[in-house]
This record gives C-alpha cells, structure tokens and sequence, in this order.
C-alpha cells in the first residue's frame, strides 16, 4: 500500500498542530539561511536552524525558526526595508533581547526569523536546546510528549499551548545548559 504525505511548511497563526519531521524543512531552513546571508552581508556573524524543526526526533509546528546572530541587535534595524522587500516581514522586538521576523502571510506563517546578539543569552539557549535534544533522545522524547499533550488541549490556542511548555523548556535548557559547560571543560582538558 502507498502512502502520500503531504509536505508541510506554515501554520495558521495562533493554532497548534504538530507533525512527524519532514526532511523538507532542513532545506527550506538552508535556503532562507543563504537567502539571510546574501542580504544581511556582514551585519550576520552566524545563521542556524532551532525549534523543533531542527530535532529529526520529535514532532514539531511546521514552521522553520531560525537563530541569526549580530553582534548589536541595532545592526539589523538598516535592513528592515531590504528584507520587507524580500517578504521578509519585522516583527518588533518581541522579546527582550530579540528582534523578531516572519516569513508568510496574515493568517499563515512559515518561519520564524530570530535575530540575536552572538553568543548572548538566547542564542546560547538556542543552539544548546537544540544541540542537547539531539544529543539526548530520551530527553527529545520527555520534550515531544510534552508538547503533544499540550497541542491536543490548545490546538486553537498557541498562547496557552507556549505557556504550557514553559517549565519543562526551563528545565531542559538548564541541563542543557550544565551539559554544554561540562563539553567545554573537556575540550579544554583535551587540548
């Protein structure tokens, strides 16, 4: 029996649905990258994919989160007309220590564009959530069934389907946190 899947990228704003990986997000995730680095140029130290988009093991919204670093989050603000250009929409700074961007329409969107100073606090956390759930997979499991638990009861109502995952988000990234430092500390014993 054959099976169609139906590729997924963009979400109805403000609803929750989660769906198995789909190699197609690493090349979505890849191509909006190169397209960031051609148009940002030199105000961009790094472009990574994050979210759950970037963990093959779990399920995830499908829309594409990506981190880009700056060394100053004023370094952005000259691009803002250039990237609305390229339907590249600002957002605002939503989140203290982070500019936001989205890629989509009104009602549906496809990525989430996180600009971040390098190496600051949220990139950190980015990187090492991602790094660690990778690393981890019964910690991505503990993660997944939390976040599919939580879609089930707030499918209409990401707000509270956020607020739900919150604890155990602080929880991981603090592991994930210790872990990265303990990385660190053997890199510098092995060097």
């Amino acid at each position: 029996m054959l099976v169609y899947f139906q590729i997924m990228i963009g979400l109805k704003r403000g609803t929750v649905k989660l769906v198995p990986h789909q190699k197609e997000w690493v090349d979505s995730a890849g191509k909006i990258m190169e397209e960031l680095r051609h148009l940002l140029g030199a105000a961009v130290t790094d472009i990574q994919h994050i979210g759950s988009t970037a963990i093959p093991s779990i399920h995830a919204k499908p829309i594409i989160d990506l981190a880009v670093a700056v060394r100053d989050l004023e370094d952005i603000l000259p691009y803002v007309e250039v990237l609305k250009q390229h339907h590249i929409i600002f957002r605002g700074e939503i989140i203290t220590g982070e500019i936001l961007f989205v890629i989509g329409s009104d009602e549906v969107r496809t990525h989430h564009i996180h600009i971040v100073r390098w190496n600051g606090t949220e990139w950190n956390n980015y990187i090492n959530f991602r790094d660690y759930l990778n690393a981890y997979p019964e910690k991505a499991v503990l993660y997944d069934t939390c976040k599919q638990r939580l879609a089930m009861r707030f499918s209409g109502d990401r707000k509270k389907y956020t607020a739900g995952k919150e604890e155990t988000i602080q929880c991981l990234l603090e592991e994930a946190r210790i872990w990265k430092s303990h990385q660190a500390a053997l890199h510098l014993l092995e060097s």
